[in-house]
């Protein structure tokens, strides 16, 4: 994956007051945080309504970070998990309150559901408390040019065609988020930075690698179809921003397991940032200091 991160985000955001507060998930812990100013932000996969969502690192990052347009790429609410069993902290509440915050604030936000949160897909064309609820969008950056917006899952196989594939896949990837879980509690103990168990399987795993990439070129296919110059999707919780036969195909990532995000810059450039790397380079910061001290 790459991931591009700026110097003065990384300065800016390294500052005690850009840190994450104490895990209360309160609204006005923040406010005075420092600001990072892009002109669009596509997130997705956040997954509200699970164990395994970061809530506190998405509350972070959408209080340190401020746009014209936020894109909510799919799968924000877990409507699968919910289904089976109700889970939600009040840090998901708080990232729910937030995003009505910025739609009030005037940040157009754009919510495109995803298989996990199909139940919204009945509401297309409808607003609610500011968040605009649509199929899929066009969207046209700063320097002119055009990128097809979806979740992605109406072009996965396995959802299409073998639902219960899917829900059983599902539930194996809920066991393994549960051991990254307790790994992460281990190494926080240790004083080590967030890592990921799922995400390094997945990119061990011959048969999940080839699964990505045949998601990456079907997703290509359909941009080219379409005439656009891009996609920009998620779904598959693997952030990537490459070129694909003369198609930029950008992936958000996931607020799971990579806690990533893409931006566009004024300028129209666009950016995977890596909300992880910046934490663990804001946490490891301090203790450098403090070592030349």
């Amino acid at each position: 994956m790459q991931s591009w991160i700026n110097a003065p985000l990384l300065r800016a955001l390294s500052s005690p007051a850009g840190q994450i507060g104490s895990g209360q998930g309160s609204l006005s812990s923040q406010e005075d945080a420092p600001r990072y100013r892009v002109r669009t932000v596509w997130i997705s996969d956040v997954h509200l309504g699970t164990p395994g969502c970061q809530a506190h690192a998405l509350l972070d990052f959408l209080k340190n970070v401020e746009c014209d347009t936020l894109y909510l790429v799919g799968d924000i609410i877990d409507g699968w998990q919910l289904r089976r069993s109700w889970y939600w902290p009040q840090a998901h509440n708080d990232v729910v309150q937030k995003l009505l915050r910025k739609a009030r604030k005037g940040c157009r936000v754009i919510f495109i559901p995803g298989n996990h949160d199909e139940f919204a897909r009945k509401f297309l064309d409808h607003s609610f408390g500011g968040v605009e609820v649509a199929d899929e969008w066009i969207h046209t950056t700063a320097d002119g040019r055009k990128l097809w917006v979806t979740h992605g899952d109406l072009y996965d196989g396995v959802i299409q065609v073998a639902r219960w594939l899917a829900l059983l896949g599902d539930s194996a990837y809920e066991f393994t988020l549960k051991l990254n879980r307790h790994l992460n509690s281990l190494r926080a103990r240790m004083g080590l930075p967030y890592w990921s168990l799922s995400k390094y399987l997945k990119v061990k795993v011959k048969r999940a690698v080839s699964y990505v990439g045949d998601f990456e070129q079907t997703l290509a296919r359909e941009a080219h179809k379409r005439g656009v110059e891009g996609v920009v999707c998620g779904h598959i919780h693997h952030a990537e921003m490459r070129s694909i036969d003369g198609i930029l195909y950008c992936n958000d990532g996931d607020w799971v397991e990579s806690l990533t995000a893409l931006v566009e810059h004024p300028d129209g450039r666009l950016d995977i940032l890596d909300w992880a790397q910046i934490m663990a380079a804001r946490y490891t910061a301090p203790r450098l200091a403090d070592a030349v001290a």
